[in-house]
């Protein structure tokens, strides 16, 4: 067996369990500030119910992330163990950075954020609530800055194979990280922005929760009718960044193999690897030139102008590509369907949208691995691009070893996270709790911040 697949196919695994978790808790920790920030202002409790219904949500998803991340580390002394020697100097500084402030950020703050709202001032719990949610931010921040050098390296010398850093500001702040950072935290906050509007149309299908959906709904619509069309310009942006330090990577994604000017942007096609051509095409004349060169005439690099050993798997990159593309059109025009009904005053009564809202909340996960797939096997065939390859950094260690790890990792983690995933499934089901306001006059006991379930509404 090959190893150095097998090594490839066991952090791809990994990684594919792990992102979701963050990319669905960055944005829920501030979804949940957001919920606090709004019961604090306002007083109203349906505020403080949802906060509580997210927040357990929000608890299960943290752990599941935590437990998958470490496991990751493992393997860059397992199976990665050459590289690991050669960036220890880079990469292992950066991530203990993330350790050092984001991890320790989230765990000084979790537990007053989980245990501590009947425990501690109103303004104490919504301070620790707002350094959840900076954490996670703080967190992607480091990861993506160690994982953006690997694309685009800078601010170091490589000398004997081992890399040291000369400039922490060029390896921190190197030429991908700025687009690739904002277009992860971009992609997190939309995986829940959609979840979020899938329940709450789920809900309001079923007849559930009427009063708690809604509120829901109409935050999500108004949110994601922003962040989706940022999306867009930011990962635009980043197209052009890539094509400035990867351009093999963009030929791929274009599935462009010969350099030519008014270059399509082809909407589907076949590539042939071997004989170095699309077997069948549909494309749109000039778009991708004019989307890359911001010129209709531009002149696009094809696959051909690079060494075969250099390219990257073709197929696997353009897919992904498309599906993270045709996903992101269809989550722009559910938010846009979204909040045209909103100001109609339809929004709740509109069938044909829950069910395409409730139909789209894994959307945005899917567009994250898509999009994952496409700039981590666009890297190929490097480790850390144009410097050391793939196969280079991979540990001496036989085959067999590997594949046994990756088929006891498929194992655990199909019981781990699927038990995981149960028990978020089932508070889904259980739902938010609703709480009729009572009619005018009628005297209300102070309530305290948080309540068991079954006499909050008495307390009410």
């Amino acid at each position: 067996m090959d190893s150095v697949l097998l090594a490839r196919l066991q952090f791809a695994f990994t990684v594919t369990f792990h992102i979701l978790f963050p990319a669905f808790t960055i944005g829920l920790a501030s979804w949940l500030a957001m919920l606090e920030f709004l019961w604090i202002r306002t007083g109203k409790p349906a505020y403080l119910s949802l906060y509580q219904f997210w927040v357990k949500i929000f608890a299960v998803s943290f752990g599941l992330g935590v437990v998958s991340g470490i496991v990751m580390s493992f393997q860059f002394g397992t199976n990665w163990s050459v590289f690991t020697e050669a960036s220890a100097n880079v990469i292992g500084p950066l991530l203990g950075y993330e350790v050092l402030t984001a991890f320790f950020l989230e765990a000084t703050f979790l537990g007053i954020m989980l245990f501590g709202l009947n425990r501690v001032p109103r303004g104490v719990h919504f301070f620790a609530t707002l350094m959840v949610a900076f954490g996670t931010l703080l967190s992607a921040f480091w990861i993506l800055s160690a994982n953006s050098w690997m694309h685009t390296p800078a601010g170091h010398r490589y000398e004997d194979g081992v890399f040291y850093p000369e400039s922490w500001l060029e390896i921190i702040f190197n030429p991908s990280f700025p687009y690739r950072f904002l277009h992860m935290v971009g992609a997190a906050y939309l995986t829940t922005c959609f979840i979020v509007a899938g329940i709450a149309a789920r809900y309001l299908l079923e007849g559930r929760f009427p009063r708690r959906s809604s509120m829901m709904l109409r935050l999500a619509v108004i949110f994601a009718s922003i962040v989706v069309p940022l999306q867009i310009v930011i990962g635009d942006l980043h197209g052009l960044n890539t094509q400035e330090h990867q351009p093999v990577k963009v030929a791929a994604m274009e599935g462009n193999w010969e350099a030519r000017t008014h270059a399509p942007a082809l909407l589907f096609a076949v590539p042939d690897e071997e004989g170095e051509r699309n077997r069948f095409e549909i494309g749109i004349p000039g778009l991708a030139s004019l989307i890359l060169k911001h010129d209709l005439g531009g002149r696009i690099d094809g696959l051909k102008d690079f060494p075969r050993d250099e390219r990257p798997p073709v197929a696997w990159v353009f897919y992904s590509f498309r599906v993270m593309v045709g996903l992101g059109l269809v989550m722009l025009f559910a938010a846009w369907a979204g909040l045209y009904h909103l100001r109609r005053g339809t929004l709740e009564s509109a069938r044909w949208l829950l069910k395409l809202f409730r139909s789209a909340a894994p959307a945005p996960l899917i567009a994250l691995l898509a999009g994952w797939f496409t700039t981590e096997i666009g890297r190929q065939p490097y480790l850390v691009y144009g410097i050391m390859r793939t196969a280079e950094g991979v540990s001496p260690v036989p085959g067999g070893s590997v594949g046994t790890s990756l088929a006891l990792f498929v194992l655990v983690y199909g019981v781990a996270f699927g038990a995981g995933t149960y028990y978020v499934v089932k508070l889904i089901r259980h739902g938010p709790l609703e709480v009729e306001p009572k009619p005018r006059g009628v005297p209300t006991a102070r309530r305290p911040l948080s309540v068991p379930a079954e006499t909050f509404e008495e307390q009410v």
